[in-house]
């Protein structure tokens, strides 16, 4: 009889993206089992496509983050428990952290219990795992399953794109005059944390740099909310080659097939520069107060930038002492350096 398992990792887009080498060792070890996912709304959407998954569910029981919110009313922990014990699971690979991710596993009545020993949670587990916090998350997700005794075979990441959303980011370059001569960047100024976001007049900066000096057609993606942050931004010249702002235009989807079609992204350390890699594209990231080594995009020819302060990583516990001086601290030359670099980059391959 095939097993059924459930693998519960719900919010954040960049954390879905980085189960995905998770989810293709799991199906190598499960050719004929029922494999679904316990994922959040919206951010769940950027692995949707995923062939390793044979159903989705989404765990709409907060609307605490902009990526996070799901359509109708949400739903209570409870119903959850329910509708999961009806499923009657086999296995559940905990990969969320949380103490009540594996309360929720528990309450269903999951035999397996598979996850990280955190959060004073290990009781609810039948397998607890170790969770190293100076190893790429990817990696991390890989040891649950290293854990049970199984090899893996590959770490890469990947991602899938419909045509539907090709054909929709081409439309989207025509109607905006995106010119296919032009080296195309997605610059993104935002972050769910402000602690780690680039100060903006310092992006306002390279942004003039890459359009007038390097003739780089700027792009914008993002959430509605997002829209008025890039309209606001002040520079100093008239820009030769004027950004386009497509926030709130594109979907998650979309935003991927569109992310595939740019030459590079440059921004701040985010789910975004995830999505990125997961299609290949390379990435300028900007790195602050997070552990680097564990959410460092992935990927041959990125470049990434990170302050040397012995405070780092803090990863946002407490109050900063230094006013956020490791996000101060990378300078605009850098990261016009860095954009001339992926320029050689980028006429080499």
């Amino acid at each position: 009889m095939s097993k059924k398992i459930l693998v519960v990792r719900y919010r954040f887009i960049g954390d879905m993206i980085l189960t995905v080498p998770f989810l293709r060792n799991l199906r190598y070890i499960y050719p004929d089992a029922q494999i679904d996912m316990l994922v959040s709304p919206n951010s769940g959407e950027v692995i949707e496509d995923c062939p390793y998954v044979n159903n989705f569910i989404y765990f709409d029981t907060t609307r605490k983050h902009k990526y996070e919110k799901g359509k109708g009313k949400k739903k209570s922990f409870w119903s959850y428990v329910l509708e999961l014990r009806k499923n009657k699971y086999d296995k559940a690979y905990v990969l969320k952290r949380s103490l009540s991710s594996a309360l929720l596993c528990y309450f269903a009545g999951i035999k397996e219990r598979i996850g990280f020993d955190t959060e004073k949670r290990g009781f609810l587990l039948t397998k607890k795992v170790n969770y190293d916090e100076t190893k790429h998350e990817s990696l991390c997700f890989l040891d649950v399953l290293k854990a049970e005794g199984f090899n893996i075979k590959d770490t890469y990441l990947e991602n899938w794109i419909k045509e539907e959303n090709k054909q929709r980011v081409k439309l989207l370059f025509k109607e905006n005059n995106i010119n296919d001569n032009n080296i195309k960047a997605v610059v993104n100024v935002t972050a769910t944390n402000q602690a780690k976001v680039w100060d903006i007049v310092n992006f306002t900066e390279v942004i003039e740099y890459m359009s007038n000096k390097k003739n780089i057609q700027v792009i914008y993606i993002g959430a509605p909310s997002d829209k008025k942050i890039y309209e606001e931004m002040q520079f100093k010249k008239e820009l030769k080659i004027k950004p386009v702002n497509l926030c709130g235009q594109v979907t998650i989807k979309d935003s991927l097939a569109l992310l595939k079609e740019v030459d590079f992204i440059l921004g701040n350390d985010s789910g975004t520069l995830h999505m990125a890699s997961s299609v290949g594209t390379k990435v300028i990231g900007l790195y602050g107060p997070m552990p680097f080594e564990k959410w460092k995009a992935i990927g041959d020819g990125n470049i990434l930038l990170k302050a040397n302060l012995p405070c780092i990583p803090c990863a946002l516990k407490g109050k900063c002492k230094n006013n956020y001086a490791c996000m101060k601290l990378i300078t605009v030359e850098q990261v016009k350096k860095a954009v001339d670099e992926m320029i050689v980059l980028l006429t080499k391959s």
